[in-house]
Order: C-alpha cells, then structure tokens, then sequence
C-alpha cells in the first residue's frame, strides 16, 4: 500500500528543465567550450555537484569549471523565468487534490537549494499541499545517491518501500531507487533509456496518470 508520494521538482512539478538545458549549453559556450552540447546538459539533470564537476572535467577536461559555469547558468535561468514565468506541469493540481482527498502524503525532494525550491512551489500556489518539503542540498549527498529520499522518508514517517518517487531523470530515478523507493517516471526531457528501465516501477505519461497506480 502506498502510503506517500514523493516528487521531484524540475521537470516534474514545474517545467523548467527545458530552461535549465538552454542555459547550460549557453553559459559553457560563454565559457569557451563551443562543443557542450544538449547531451552534456542532460546529464546534469538533479546531479550531485561533485559528481557532475568530475564527470565534465573527464569529457571537456581540467579547464572545466563546473561551478563557475553554474553560477553564469543560475543567473541565465533566472533571466529565462523572469521572461517566460513559471509554468506548472499537466495534472499537478489533480494528482495533490487526489492525494489530499485519500490523505496520502505529498512531499517534494529536489536537487534545488530549499530558498528556491519554496519560492517556485509558492509561486505556482502549491507550497502548502506538502507534508514535507526536502531538498538535496540538506543532505551530504545529492542525486544519484538515495540520501534525499531517505531524508524525505524520515521527514514524513513513512518506509521507503510504501513511497512513490516521482521523478524525469535518471539521476533522480537512481537516486530513489537506491533509496528503496518505488520510482515512477514522468518523461519530461527524454524517455527512459535501457539502463534504468529496469529499475522504474512505472512510467505514466503526465502527473495526473499516477491515481491509476494508487
């Protein structure tokens, strides 16, 4: 019996995730690394910083400063949400009142720093349809490791193993997983891949489509 269903946020509650890939490619062309491609985003999808650091370095080597490329990117994202606004993914409202109406919990577990995280989820007028809300920014290690999700499992009293993880990447479905969570992917950006495929207990086409599995 599921008792939770935990969400990751950009990509799934908020399609934003299509800013993120623009801006990356932009702020590391900006940097001089004219062959970053929408690829190279994508792999950075909800990554642990250390991880996504070493892991850009290996394709585009030393010279690859992660973190200072993601400081050029966060403000060219912020210039992208300031002109497009923020838009709410299809069903968001239907499954959160369906979840409230069964009172199962609803939390969220991002790779977004909690300020922002919040600030998002009130602008869109669903900040306070969560029991909890975690990022994982609050734990030593972000996705694909399972840490946020075992934190949001811990905040909201529930086993892993009765949680929903929904989730648009692979790093984020590898981190719920992990954590023994029930992965379910919403494909925002890509579909599942052979590699993860395996690992997802369900892939349904938007938000409003996971009351089927409950």
């Amino acid at each position: 019996m599921v008792k939770a269903v935990i969400f990751d946020m950009d990509g799934v509650l908020i399609d934003t995730e299509k800013h993120y890939n623009a801006a990356w490619c932009e702020a590391a062309r900006m940097a001089g690394f004219e062959n970053f491609q929408r690829e190279h985003a994508l792999m950075l999808r909800s990554c642990d910083a250390r991880l996504a650091s070493e892991m850009m370095k290996d394709i585009f080597g030393e010279s690859f400063d992660y973190y200072a490329i993601r400081e050029i990117r966060r403000s060219l994202v912020a210039e992208r949400l300031d002109k497009y606004g923020l838009e709410k993914k299809p069903g968001i409202d239907d499954i959160l009142a369906f979840l409230h109406e069964r009172k199962i919990k609803a939390a969220v577990a991002t790779a977004t720093p909690i300020e922002l995280t919040l600030q998002h989820l009130e602008k869109i007028g669903v900040r306070d349809q969560f029991d909890k809300i975690v990022s994982a920014k609050q734990v030593p290690n972000g996705k694909p490791a399972p840490d946020v999700y075992l934190f949001a499992c811990e905040q909201i009293g529930e086993s892993p193993s009765d949680c929903i993880a929904v989730e648009d990447s692979p790093n984020g479905i590898k981190s719920a997983y992990a954590a023994g969570c029930k992965p379910v992917m919403v494909p925002d950006l890509t579909q599942p891949d052979e590699e993860i495929r395996p690992i997802l207990y369900a892939v349904v086409d938007t938000l409003a489509d996971i009351k089927e599995l409950l």
